[in-house]
């Protein structure tokens, strides 16, 4: 029997989150569809095999039989090296694939003709990125809590308190970045009290921004001259510019980093997407976040909504739910033939790259989708 979803234990270090919760897979069922789950899978966000049993779903200890059996694998993060051996042509993975900075996984993905569709590629005619937005929300709110424990003297940073206390200034915290991450991180800072500013090249994500708080945060328009006259007076500098599908670009140099403070703290929330900071080399972890370079501390945690996998494996399953239920119902073309976000998120089909931007950043050919399914999408 082929079941039309299958849940998997993450594999990824750090990832504790689950794809799909307990509650969605009762919805699913109600929807006549019906969900494989391999034991354990829901462990790590607090959800146990009985709660997935109880909610209609199938539960196996082998990891195999939902990989074989399943029409749709749906993970949160990308698959694994070990994983690759389950590849199949009439496959789907649905999960974040970030494949700008995967070339294996894209390559084998290629080879062995899987649909993969890339959570952060789905994406609606106004732009907006519905499943991208709710793990955006939790990592610009954890990036500042995150931050805060990191200035703390007993953690090698600089010692401040972000809020500040009466007759001593606050910390300082610069945002790159006016979309949901730093929209989240700007409302977390302020509440904490923080002197906080934040850039974008949009002017009216800025205007938008100054309409909510007004005077509790600074606006600037980004550009290199004025982040070299303000990255230098950050406690907490928060970069998160993200370009869907491409390699992010580097906004912060290493001239500008080494003018930081001693201590200061760079949370890089873009490093899923190579990072928008030059000295930010490599992948740090929730258990060993930082890494010093220049007496600056560098976060660089790629999964950063892991902390928080209760929360964050509801908010991604919430917003998977409509795209599951369309695949479940009508299966890969109708599904991508009649809902452009879904077909936006179509990263490689048939042994082609079905992402431009994918394409342009491994230096591959693209095909367009259409060409492919045969028919024009609306």
């Amino acid at each position: 029997m082929k079941y039309n979803f299958g849940v998997v234990k993450e594999l990824k270090e750090g990832e504790t989150r689950v794809s799909i919760t307990p509650d969605v897979v009762a919805m699913l069922c109600a929807d006549g569809l019906n969900v494989l789950v391999e034991s354990g899978a829901g462990e790590k966000s607090g959800f146990s095999d009985d709660d997935y049993i109880q909610s209609g779903a199938t539960v196996v200890k082998d990891v195999q039989e939902v990989w074989n059996n399943s029409k749709v694998i749906v993970k949160v993060k990308e698959p694994q090296k070990c994983e690759f051996k389950y590849f199949r042509p009439d496959l789907i993975i649905f999960c974040y694939l970030h494949l700008a900075v995967e070339e294996e996984l894209t390559k084998e993905l290629l080879a062995k003709k899987v649909t993969a569709i890339a959570s952060e590629s789905v994406e609606t005619e106004d732009k907006q990125l519905p499943l991208l937005t709710p793990m955006s929300e939790v990592a610009g709110r954890l990036a500042v809590q995150i931050g805060a424990s990191l200035l703390q003297s007993h953690n090698n940073g600089s010692g401040v308190l972000l809020s500040g206390v009466p007759g001593v200034q606050p910390g300082k915290v610069i945002i790159i970045g006016a979309g949901v991450v730093g929209f989240n991180a700007a409302q977390i800072a302020i509440g904490m009290g923080a002197d906080v500013s934040i850039f974008d090249i949009n002017p009216k994500k800025l205007v938008q921004i100054d309409g909510i708080y007004g005077t509790s945060i600074k606006t600037h328009y980004c550009n290199p001259a004025k982040i070299a006259q303000e990255v230098p007076k950050a406690d907490l500098l928060i970069t998160s510019v993200l370009i869907p599908s491409k390699l992010a670009p580097k906004i912060i140099s290493e001239e500008v980093v080494k003018t930081m403070k001693k201590g200061s703290v760079i949370i890089d929330v873009a490093i899923d997407q190579g990072g928008n900071v030059e000295t930010v080399d490599r992948i740090t972890t929730h258990e060993n976040p930082v890494y010093e370079k220049h007496g600056i501390l560098h976060c660089a945690i790629p999964n950063i909504p892991s902390a928080v996998p209760k929360t964050a494996s509801y908010a991604y399953s919430y917003a998977m739910y409509p795209y599951l239920k369309s695949l479940g119902e009508q299966g890969i073309i109708k599904s991508i033939k009649e809902n452009r976000d879904l077909s936006n998120g179509v990263n490689t089909f048939n042994g082609e790259i079905t992402n431009e931007a994918v394409a342009q950043s491994l230096g591959c050919d693209y095909t367009q989708i259409e060409l492919l399914v045969g028919f024009k999408l609306k």
